[in-house]
């Protein structure tokens, strides 16, 4: 069965956004799912047929099928864009500027306190494998601010000396990232009890010690969450609250938002915005503490 013009178009865009706008083939697949749905529903075969009721409908059909808002939004968000792109391309279509994003609540980020943060550091304290692994995997995590594909990514042989390298973020963007002395170190403590000949810097370790490969994603982020319970914190400790500390840690101590963004590597700054309301409040209960002692003597 041919395309239709519209599916056609859709198409080319999808093509556009990773070829053109270099974004990663989850993101296409996502943007190709969401603009996909709309098509379903709308049932019609031309760009000019997409109108502001029709849009509303949309977003009233999706809203009644109990999606989180947050997902909402990002079939709004795909299909606003793909309107640009019909309007860069001179497309006769609906104005993006017609369709607003909905409002969806801030962001809730948690992150470790400095107390619960040292303890989980300092979890792994014998000189077996895994101990010395896990131990360069939490401090590389805070060190870097690096997520979880990203640290499960690398490979063995970085210039420890140097103390810096490279990372393949989201959207095939590459930035830098530092090691601290304390990462430094516990990487050449653990890659000096490697004997395998694996060339990715975390290793798969099974029950009798065996090296099993990589480690995966899941397998990391059992690493962080086993520690936490280790080190007496009560709460559910996850691998990218180990991100957002860094994060956090940078800008409390006077780190600018734009050198956070390149460090975090997130494309838009009002990403990075998200810490700024919890240094705000921790600059808060400081000023509340601290401030003005001496004149309720």
């Amino acid at each position: 069965m041919p395309q239709t013009e519209l599916q056609k178009l859709i198409t080319d865009y999808l093509a556009y956004l990773e070829i053109e706008k270099n974004r990663s083939p989850k993101t296409r697949e996502n943007y190709e799912h969401y603009l996909n749905v709309f098509m379903e529903f709308a049932g019609i075969k031309n760009p000019a047929e997409i109108t502001d009721q029709l849009v509303r409908e949309f977003r009233m059909t999706i809203a009644r099928r109990n999606i989180k808002k947050i997902t909402q939004s990002y079939y709004v968000i795909a299909l606003r864009n793909f309107l640009k792109y019909l309007a860069k391309r001179d497309i006769a279509s609906l104005s993006p500027d017609k369709i607003e994003l909905p409002k969806t609540p801030s962001r809730q980020i948690e992150t470790l306190a400095y107390g619960d943060l040292e303890r989980l550091l300092a979890a792994p304290k014998s000189d077996s494998l895994r101990d010395l692994r896990d131990k360069a995997i939490l401090e590389t995590f805070f060190s870097t601010g690096l997520r979880l594909a990203e640290l499960c990514s690398l490979d063995r042989y970085l210039d420890l000396e140097r103390g810096e390298f490279s990372v393949r973020g989201k959207g095939d963007k590459i930035r830098v990232v530092f090691l601290s002395s304390s990462a430094k170190d516990a990487i050449k403590n653990y890659l000096k009890k490697r004997v395998d000949v694996e060339e990715a810097l975390f290793i798969s370790i099974d029950k009798s010690g065996k090296v099993i490969g990589r480690i995966t994603p899941r397998s990391a982020e059992r690493v962080v969450t086993s520690r936490a319970l280790q080190a007496g914190i009560a709460k559910p400790v996850h691998a990218h609250e180990l991100r957002h500390s860094f994060a956090t840690d940078l800008l409390m101590n006077g780190a600018d938002l734009r050198s956070v963004q390149a460090l975090l590597g997130h494309a838009n700054i009002s990403t990075t915005q998200i810490y700024t309301h919890l240094t705000d409040k921790q600059l808060h209960e400081i000023h509340k503490e601290y401030h003005g002692k001496r004149r309720e003597e």
